[in-house]
């Protein structure tokens, strides 16, 4: 996948995320965590988050508490940490939103593209 192709694909699952369409934004950002999985292990594991938040959000809207748990969990320990500058999205600022929609206080997190690089 090219730097362009990449930029595209998490710019696409930005807006289905932002637009409540957590499946289909789940499947956009799983191309790119497949597209570097295997030469970076560390930046994949912040894709999983992502995507893992994507699952979250997901079953909280089906009203799937052990789902919300269970993958937000994961979600939040992956997401952890500084921001990775390779990462397209503002995870530092998705990351604390999406806690606060975990613990059941406010509506679902907006996902912001980093224009910083």
């Amino acid at each position: 996948m090219t730097a362009e192709e990449r930029r595209r694909q998490v710019a696409t699952a930005v807006d289905l995320f932002n637009s409540g369409e957590f499946w289909l934004a789940h499947e956009a950002l799983e191309t790119v965590w497949r597209s570097i999985m295997r030469e970076h292990p560390d930046e994949a594991l912040v894709w999983q988050g992502l995507i893992q938040a994507c699952g979250a959000l997901l079953h909280l809207k089906r009203g799937n508490r052990h789902g919300v748990v269970k993958l937000g969990a994961g979600a939040l320990e992956k997401l952890g940490g500084a921001q990775r500058p390779e990462i397209e999205v503002d995870t530092l600022a998705f990351r604390a939103r999406l806690a606060r929609t975990l613990a059941g206080e406010g509506d679902p997190p907006r996902m912001d593209m980093r224009f910083d690089g």
